[in-house]
């Protein structure tokens, strides 16, 4: 590989970030949207879900393991852009750590080293951990509707593995925003 990943490094040590993190469909774009729009600020969209769309349409072709440098190296433009227009707080709605989980998941425990390192040095402030008690939203990208409980599992065992901050977010729509914005609120205050 030609270039490194590399993470945003000088970014402000007051800046906030939280991330959406856990299984397909489990209402973390939706959140992200909500966040943003209550604090007034930026949201990092999944860039896997518009490089796949992309190739979904040109192609008709889903991911292979050549897509993860791509997709790791378009998450962190994303995340630098946005990190380098906010003060405060800035809502990811994903991050180099779903990645990888993921692609051990789908590749038998492969995840490109790069991926590997840059995913487990990132640091966020919190994690949310969406669980699968949302509707499940089928799409041309998802595929696991039965395999839900089973994902969960690994996301969360990922964050307790890398020591990770984070809270589940749990029941319907209102109430994880609710619990979001008072986990996120006690995280400004702080700062």
């Amino acid at each position: 590989m030609e270039e490194k990943l590399e993470h945003t490094r000088n970014q402000s040590a007051k800046l906030i970030k939280v991330v959406l993190y856990g299984p397909e469909s489990t209402g973390k774009t939706t959140l992200a949207k909500q966040l943003a729009e209550h604090y007034n600020t930026l949201w990092v969209p999944e860039y896997m879900r518009e490089y796949l769309q992309k190739k979904w349409d040109a192609k008709n072709e889903l991911v292979s393991k050549e897509d993860l440098i791509p997709i790791a190296k378009g998450q962190l433009k994303l995340e630098k852009e946005a990190s380098q227009k906010v003060e405060n707080l800035l809502i990811c709605d994903t991050n180099l750590l779903e990645l990888k989980v993921y692609s051990e998941y789908y590749y038998n425990g492969f995840c490109p080293s790069e991926i590997k390192i840059e995913a487990t040095k990132n640091k966020y402030s919190i994690y949310f951990l969406t669980y699968i008690d949302t509707p499940w939203d089928p799409d041309i990208l998802r595929d696991r509707p039965n395999n839900r409980e089973e994902m969960f599992c690994i996301f969360e065992a990922e964050l307790k593995k890398q020591n990770f901050p984070y809270q589940i977010l749990k029941g319907n729509e209102m109430e994880r925003f609710k619990k979001a914005v008072k986990i996120i609120d006690e995280l400004l205050k702080k700062n």
